[in-house]
């Protein structure tokens, strides 16, 4: 197996190639979580997973409770099925909390001030009521508890990761939060073997190729229960040895994804399931290119220009009244034939915001 091979099965595996959804809330039920830490990036890693469905339709899938954010795995904000939520956070709360109990007493957050604050929050949410973060956070000051020196957060971490807060609709341009047992009905009940078995068969049918350590990493959990979730679903998987390590993957790929085809171009979001869902991206992600997709090393990951499965730039847009701006800004000089691809990538993500492309620029970095 090649690094080519392994990009092009794994464009495949996530929808990136093959984007055969029709309903946002699709995509997340068959990966199980989108990283979704910056909201613009996060649903467009969902819509460029569809046949054609637009910012528009994300974002009612989110308003009508198919898609949930919250934080969840690897301690960061994810989409996911609302039905699943519950059980991922059985699964990976208590292994979070306890990691993050000394940064809790630096910032003299101890138990009862977090008692405390839940109890602020569930009287100010309960009866369905939707409200910002700054206006929380003023909540929370106007009973005298600071939210300063990222207090604020923590507190807001906490109470997402004891199931009581989660993310609910926009508020213009401000996310909001809801109580969690009333934005979602419907919660599966499962065993933590049920979860690691759940979990690891989701992950390795649509981010396959990967290896057990990608799953742990993903996920935000020790190797030994991240290889018990795939020894449990490993009859129903497909594996293939290289030097580096094991590689599972679905036994029954998606249709052209038994010859690893990795052609075509794409503009994917920052923080995309192609770059984050795995701990080694060496096969699709060049070491010296990669410091270029995270300026500063300051963990916020670029939108990047992929073609032929590898990283081969980053791009920003701009929006404004008229439509959207591009630049896209290549690693290295570009043929004509690349380029008409990258202007129909570039006018496939316009469409999805329903904007015109009214500027596109390309300069290499």
């Amino acid at each position: 197996m090649t690094n080519k091979r392994i990009a092009g099965l794994r464009l495949l595996n996530q929808h990136i190639s093959s984007p055969a959804f029709q309903q946002p809330e699709q995509v997340v039920r068959a990966l199980g979580a989108l990283q979704a830490q910056d909201y613009m990036q996060a649903v467009w890693a969902i819509g460029l997973r569809t046949a054609s469905a637009g910012l528009a339709d994300v974002e009612r899938a989110i308003t009508e409770r198919k898609i949930l954010l919250t934080w969840s795995l690897r301690g960061t904000i994810h989409c996911v099925p609302p039905e699943d939520v519950k059980w991922m956070l059985q699964l990976c709360a208590p292994r979070l909390l306890r990691a993050t109990k000394r940064r809790l007493e630096q910032l003299e957050l101890d138990d009862k001030t977090l008692e405390r604050c839940r109890r602020i929050l569930y009287h100010a949410l309960k009866g369905g009521r939707c409200i910002t973060r700054p206006d929380l956070l003023r909540l929370l000051e106007d009973e005298g508890i600071s939210t300063a020196s990222q207090r604020g957060y923590h507190i807001l971490w906490h109470c997402a990761y004891n199931a009581l807060i989660c993310f609910g609709p926009l508020h213009g341009k401000q996310q909001t939060f809801v109580l969690l047992d009333e934005w979602v009905t419907g919660s599966r009940e499962l065993s933590f073997d049920e979860s690691l078995a759940e979990l690891a068969l989701r992950y390795f049918t649509t981010h396959g190729p990967a290896t057990v350590h990608d799953f742990a990493w993903w996920t935000g959990m020790t190797v030994t229960d991240a290889r018990a979730g795939l020894d449990a679903v490993s009859n129903e998987l497909i594996s293939e040895v290289i030097e580096s390590g094991e590689y599972w993957m679905p036994n029954t790929p998606v249709d052209g994804a038994e010859t690893g085809k990795s052609s075509g171009v794409y503009l994917l979001p920052g923080f995309d399931e192609y770059i984050l869902g795995y701990k080694d991206r060496s096969a699709v992600l060049e070491p010296e290119t990669a410091p270029l997709i995270v300026p500063g090393n300051n963990g916020v990951f670029m939108p990047t220009i992929v073609w032929d499965g590898q990283v081969i730039g980053i791009w920003k847009r701009t929006l404004k009244k008229k439509g959207a701006e591009l630049m896209l800004s290549p690693f290295r000089s570009l043929d004509g034939v690349l380029k008409e691809q990258l202007e129909e990538a570039a006018g496939r993500y316009a469409a999805f915001l329903g904007l015109p492309l009214t500027k596109l620029d390309m300069k290499e970095i």
